[in-house]
């Protein structure tokens, strides 16, 4: 690579701040723009802050009671959702729009404490125990698996009613917009459910998915016997009568002490139109992983509150997505060189948390950051 600048802190905030103010209008008015709230949005966001950290960190900025009034304005959930899906759109490669590619759905789920409200009740997520709650602002996202390129390309905040087969429906209908087709799905043990499965089946969705294995007889225990991995067909029962048939992949590993365990383990797979081998779907399903380790790199830029607002949480955790799409648009157009196979990634020339700093100093440009604190004297007696 030659030693010429391919990129800098100012551009890396302009092409940030384009793609959020195409697609979030924030309605403002009096002395402060969107342009003002979108750059202290992003400041907050490269530093994993609150919003009044980060305007107490900052000359000549709108308090923290004027920026909430301002984005309190924002009070349509579903706009602000489909707003926040054309953003993580907009940053996807073209080569990207014409592949078959594997995909992957899950929940990120971030505690909820105490008696909500009747206008956040219905975001209110009920789930097993976690962190002390049961109940959660729960967000499922659609994820490309892809070496380099780990795309979300939407993202669904699961309302309280809404059935799982409903959130699949409104992630993969984005895909509708593209000419994506769909390689691979994996889901994750959540979706281990009778209209979930009869759904995909319908779909004609390829899947990969573990099952859950109930009780300590029958059911998919009576499969996890031997030392060969193998396949088999299974019957799901439900309480009511209803029935699914669908393709098992029993694989059989060894555990060879790890864990300070020996002896064969049995991970058990529901699978649909995959003709990979036995070994090859355990391994390939270890990808979905990959999502799982988005969400760790998503929480690193995500905003903190400790608002309720079902809205500006949702906006909050939005920005997180697109931004990692954003530094990932980045690596690929301008960290790298073509070659033949696989482009050449510089990931450890900028990395995450390099886009990140780059974003933090550029707005202090903008706002100069706050270096000295004064105590009032005190008055004469």
């Amino acid at each position: 690579m030659s030693n010429q600048i391919v990129l800098t802190d100012s551009e890396t905030l302009s092409a940030t701040l384009s793609c959020l103010s195409e697609y979030i209008k924030i309605p403002t008015q009096g002395n402060y723009d969107e342009d003002c709230l979108l750059k202290i949005l992003v400041k907050a966001a490269s530093r994993g802050d609150t919003l009044e950290n980060t305007i107490n960190s900052l000359k000549d900025v709108p308090s923290s009671n004027t920026v909430r009034y301002h984005l309190n304005k924002l009070d349509n959930f579903e706009d602000l959702e489909k707003s926040l899906n054309s953003a993580l759109n907009s940053k996807l490669l073209p080569k990207i729009k014409k592949l078959r590619l594997s995909l992957a759905v899950d929940f990120n789920l971030i505690p909820y404490y105490g008696e909500p409200s009747a206008e956040e009740l219905p975001y209110i997520y009920r789930s097993e125990a976690k962190l002390g709650t049961c109940s959660f602002y729960a967000y499922a996202t659609l994820c490309i698996l892809d070496r380099d390129k780990r795309f979300t390309i939407a993202i669904r905040a699961v309302r309280k009613q809404e059935t799982i087969v409903s959130i699949l429906t409104h992630l993969l209908a984005e895909l509708d917009n593209y000419d994506l087709q769909i390689k691979k799905l994996y889901l994750d043990r959540g979706f281990f459910t009778i209209p979930v499965i009869r759904w995909l089946q319908a779909l004609d969705i390829p899947v990969i998915m573990p099952a859950i294995r109930r009780g300590k007889k029958g059911g998919i225990n009576q499969f996890l016997k031997g030392k060969k991995s193998y396949k088999t067909t299974y019957t799901m029962t439900g309480k009511h009568g209803d029935s699914v048939t669908f393709e098992l992949a029993i694989v059989c590993k060894y555990r060879k002490g790890k864990r300070k365990r020996n002896g064969v383990e049995y991970l058990v797979y529901v699978i649909y139109k995959i003709h990979s081998s036995l070994n090859h779907i355990h391994s390939s399903y270890r990808k979905r992983f990959g999502i799982e380790s988005s969400y760790r790199v998503k929480n690193i830029c995500r905003i903190r509150t400790t608002s309720k607002n079902p809205v500006n949480r949702l906006l909050f955790v939005g920005i997180s997505f697109i931004l990692v799409n954003i530094w990932i648009n980045i690596l690929w157009l301008k960290i790298s060189k073509p070659r033949r196979g696989r482009r050449l990634i510089y990931h450890s020339f900028f990395p995450l948390k390099q886009m990140l700093s780059f974003l933090d100093r550029a707005i202090e440009q903008h706002f100069q950051p706050i270096r000295d604190i004064y105590i009032p004297s005190s008055s004469p007696p």
